[in-house]
């Protein structure tokens, strides 16, 4: 069979197909006719070493638990590496691929994706994560391993051939930063794919006899902001007597058993519940109930320059948000948000009152949501421009002539 090009992605942080945006490339690139092998890592409920989904070859290895000092990222990451080479030198003698597509974190794959340059193939980096700013947001410091960290990411950026951006402040970071040409930096945002995330009825019973339902879905870690939310649930009940609103947390991650303990300690365990890892099915019954969802990222650089994706499926289930006041965030949402006074657990908390309070406010929201993810933010139109990227790489056109190709045929 004829392909357009063999691509072989590299994926570390997550199994896929769990990884959303991962998964969602591999079809649009598999759809457009090229063929399309993963490496990624195995995780709960993905624990084959190698299984055909879609047509996508998914290569998967063991890795050890997640890190959280010095020396456990070391074996983490070399171990990553480790199977990566492993993997990627099987692939290329049993199926083939012209690129290595690597997602980070963290941002080392250009070691492999480097090593087989040598051998005429070219290589993609699809910035997923900001790792420096990460690094800042987790340890609030800056130091050595900062620096080494700004290294590697410039060192991924002179390895590509191109690079692929979630967001205009990601496109920034690789032309200023590091030094990328903008010709060869394609914007393509994690837009929902609308054939899973739907608009369903509500199921009231889910509300356990509450009036409203808050809604959050998203990974349960330290620097994720989940303190204000619950901060934020307790002023409210505490100090708004508000006791018809339940709080719906879904996710998972290292951080819930203390978010737990942290609610059971200020007495909200009958106003918040934890659903953790749970399956679409559910997790839309939950969200399509919910009155409003909460962003409770807080401010730091990380966070005002990232995309978060559960913001844009908020509003593609129609759902009013309240979050603080990031740049990334403000740009997705527009006006489908309210943005509360940055790190602010009690303007967040009247936020929400005031959503919860407003049915014709909340509807307006819902629609201007609605609007710009069915427009522009939705996974089929970001799509052409991952395709658009791929006709360049392998076509040895430049983005200004794939763009002017588009306005000759429109002509």
């Amino acid at each position: 069979m004829d392909y357009a090009g063999k691509i072989l992605i590299i994926v570390e942080n997550l199994p896929v197909p769990f990884d959303t945006r991962v998964w969602q490339e591999a079809n649009a690139l598999t759809e457009a006719g090229y063929k399309v092998s993963i490496i990624c890592p195995k995780g709960k409920g993905y624990n084959k070493s190698f299984e055909r989904i879609n047509n996508i070859s998914v290569y998967r290895h063991p890795m050890p638990n997640e890190g959280s000092g010095v020396v456990s990222y070391v074996i983490e990451y070399s171990c990553a590496l480790f199977w990566e080479l492993v993997l990627s030198t099987k692939i290329l003698f049993k199926e083939g691929f012209d690129v290595i597509h690597a997602c980070n974190p963290p941002d080392n794959i250009f070691l492999i994706g480097f090593l087989f340059k040598l051998l005429g193939k070219k290589f993609v980096f699809d910035h997923h994560d900001i790792n420096p700013e990460l690094y800042e947001a987790k340890f609030n410091k800056r130091g050595f391993l900062y620096d080494v960290l700004v290294l590697l990411e410039k060192l991924t950026y002179k390895s590509c051939d191109i690079s692929i951006a979630t967001n205009e402040s990601y496109r920034e970071i690789a032309i200023k930063r590091c030094g990328m040409n903008p010709e060869k930096v394609f914007i393509v945002r994690s837009g929902p794919d609308l054939k899973r995330i739907k608009i369903q009825p509500s199921i009231n019973a889910l509300k356990q006899g509450k009036k409203y339902m808050v809604g959050y879905l998203g990974v349960i870690g330290k620097q994720e902001g989940l303190d204000y939310l619950i901060n934020a649930a307790n002023y409210i009940l505490k100090e708004k007597n508000r006791d018809d609103i339940l709080y719906c947390i879904i996710g998972s991650g290292p951080y819930l058993n203390e978010l737990k303990a942290h609610c059971t300690k200020l007495g909200l365990d009958d106003h918040i519940i934890f659903t953790g890892r749970i399956p679409d099915k559910e997790m839309l019954e939950y969200l399509n109930t919910a009155d409003v969802c909460v962003n409770p990222d807080e401010y730091n650089e990380m966070n005002d320059k990232s995309t978060m994706n559960k913001v844009l499926e908020y509003m593609a289930l129609g759902k009013p948000i309240v979050q603080f006041d990031l740049k990334e965030g403000r740009y997705s949402a527009q006006d489908a948000s309210l943005y509360a006074k940055n790190n602010d657990h009690k303007d967040l908390a009247e936020k929400i009152i005031c959503l919860l309070d407003n049915s014709e406010l909340r509807s307006a929201m819902k629609q201007s949501g609605l609007e710009r993810i069915n427009s522009y933010l939705q996974w089929t139109k970001q799509k052409t421009y991952l395709i658009q990227a791929y006709e360049m790489l392998l076509n040895n056109k430049s983005q200004n002539n794939v763009l002017a190709e588009e306005l000759t045929k429109k002509s």
